[in-house]
């Protein structure tokens, strides 16, 4: 079940119990009489899911990286908080936007439901905005006929998943204002065509064996991984809908595994 929609649940649920003891059960019970268990449990912990619910719907939500598609900037098992209202105050459940604040910008990080199931949450990295065309070739983006600014960087090795062992270079490439590291494996294509999916508004995008064209639709984005060559991103399953965006990635929090990353800003 969607975790927002059982916040829900059980904020109306505790909610309920807590106006009908205030105003009604409360003043039928005598001073001497015990509060039910079904009645002291529910009250305690209301202003406890009321403070959650709100937190994480409208201001920042924790989530957990589970794949190595945005390596290297956010590692395996990296925690990280989102800013839920960057790009506007939105509704939980439904996330419809009822705020406007501002529109996600290339280069940034942004976390969003799956076009293909809108249950899961994924994460990458913004490459292109309404309107915007973007060429992929031979490993290298071009945004609106601009060929990106890249710097060399060093080797990059990584353990994928499966405990296989890859070797990649690490690349520094400026998106928009933002700088950022990406790797790329030299021995993989840049797209894999057979993986290319029949997705809404395909006929946006044109693919061969150097790599793709593609011009966002309004209303939709482009997102792709900074480990370019191990990323599902949106070369396979097609656009990010305006209403699927759920808040900017901006800070690591926690990771068992390497203390050091504890207070990284995303980038």
């Amino acid at each position: 079940m969607n975790f927002a929609l059982l916040m829900l649940i059980l904020l109306v649920v505790t909610g309920v119990i807590w106006l009908l003891d205030r105003f009604w059960l409360g003043k039928r019970r005598s001073p001497e009489q015990k509060e039910p268990w079904w009645i002291e449990y529910p009250k305690s912990f209301f202003p406890v899911i009321l403070i959650v619910f709100l937190l994480r719907s409208f201001v920042v939500e924790p989530f957990k990286i589970p794949s190595g598609s945005m390596i290297p900037t956010l590692l395996v098992g990296d925690f990280i908080l989102v800013n839920k209202f960057s790009y506007g105050i939105r509704l939980p459940v439904i996330n419809k936007k009822i705020v406007d604040l501002d529109e996600p910008k290339r280069g940034e990080v942004m976390v969003f439901r799956y076009p293909e199931n809108p249950s899961l949450d994924y994460i990458k990295r913004v490459v292109g905005i309404p309107g915007d065309r973007i060429d992929y070739r031979n490993k290298r983006l071009t945004i609106n006929g601009r060929l990106l600014p890249v710097e060399m960087g060093d080797d990059f090795q990584y353990v994928e998943s499966g405990l296989s062992y890859v070797n990649a270079m690490r690349f520094w490439e400026t998106l928009g204002d933002r700088r950022h590291a990406v790797i790329i494996n030299p021995d993989a294509p840049p797209v894999l065509l057979a993986s290319v999916r029949q997705f809404p508004l395909r006929d946006y995008c044109e693919y061969n064996e150097t790599g793709f064209t593609c011009t966002v639709p309004p209303g939709q984005y482009f997102m792709m991984g900074d480990n370019r060559d191990s990323s599902s991103d949106s070369r396979y399953w097609g656009f990010v809908p305006e209403g699927n965006i759920v808040g900017k990635a901006f800070l690591v929090w926690w990771n068992f595994g390497d203390f050091s990353r504890i207070g990284l800003r995303i980038r």
